[in-house]
């Protein structure tokens, strides 16, 4: 199910660079980007991509990646640091999309990683997050008979997850709302993820002539639906940044470089 499942998170890169509009180029910082499997497709469209993360090796893949990528009218630049370094590693208020996919499930402090990417954004760019949905880790568990698991997955909280005792951090939609809206942004659009795909067998999918492309017609089909959204293998929340609300909890991170 890899194919399937990077296609539906590439889809959920080029949603968050819809909403942005505009004609030209952007300025997209992708937090812990890694080897640049997202960024390097961004160049290709033309976009500036910052990629920063903690992995001296990703980076060096990631530039390796870039240079040998057969066409690419924009940039990949790769700067080491973590979510919390964001701050003090990019220019203040020089992005217009922040992409922090699979990265708040690892962190010890998700909204000080936020709050810290909100930095390098500018007035009315958008920020997007993509978590993974813990009804699905708690039916996961549950068809596979692991109920102990599965019971003790229905007693965290997002915001009291310790993430080496239970692992990556997993939400729902009300969590990763009140944790963009308290670092400042403004969600304008949570969408569910691989609502299929992550328990459709990848035989029948790979075997069944057409049975990609339908998955994902399927996967589009509900995307917007907040009734499948809860129980969703991940969720995206989009959310813009107004600095004429004040936010609740941001602080000024807005430091030199």
């Amino acid at each position: 199910m890899g194919p399937v499942r990077g296609e539906i998170m590439w889809q959920a890169v080029l949603e968050a660079v819809a909403t942005v509009g505009g004609d030209g180029p952007l300025d997209v910082l992708d937090v812990g980007g890694g080897t640049g499997g997202d960024a390097v497709r961004l160049a290709a469209l033309g976009h500036r991509v910052t990629v920063v993360d903690p992995s001296p090796d990703a980076l060096a893949s990631l530039s390796r990646r870039h240079a040998e990528s057969a066409s690419s009218s924009g940039s990949v630049t790769g700067v080491l640091g973590d979510a919390a370094d964001v701050a003090q590693v990019v220019a203040p208020a020089s992005q217009d999309l922040v992409i922090c996919h699979g990265v708040l499930e690892h962190v010890e402090d998700p909204a000080g990683a936020v709050r810290a990417s909100l930095a390098a954004l500018r007035d009315g760019g958008r920020f997007s997050a993509v978590v993974p949905g813990r009804p699905a880790a708690v039916l996961s568990r549950a068809m596979a008979g692991d109920f102990e698991a599965a019971q003790r997955l229905t007693t965290l909280r997002a915001d009291d997850w310790d993430v080496r005792a239970d692992g990556p951090r997993r939400f729902v939609v009300d969590e990763l709302d009140a944790l963009l809206r308290g670092a400042g942004l403004r969600p304008e659009r949570t969408a569910a993820l691989r609502v299929f795909s992550d328990l459709v067998p990848s035989a029948i999918v790979d075997l069944e002539p057409g049975g990609r492309d339908r998955l994902h017609a399927l996967e589009r089909a509900v995307r917007d639906s907040a009734d499948f959204s809860g129980i969703s293998g991940g969720l995206q929340c989009i959310a813009c940044l107004d600095l004429s609300s004040p936010p609740t909890d941001r602080g000024d991170q807005h430091a030199a470089v």
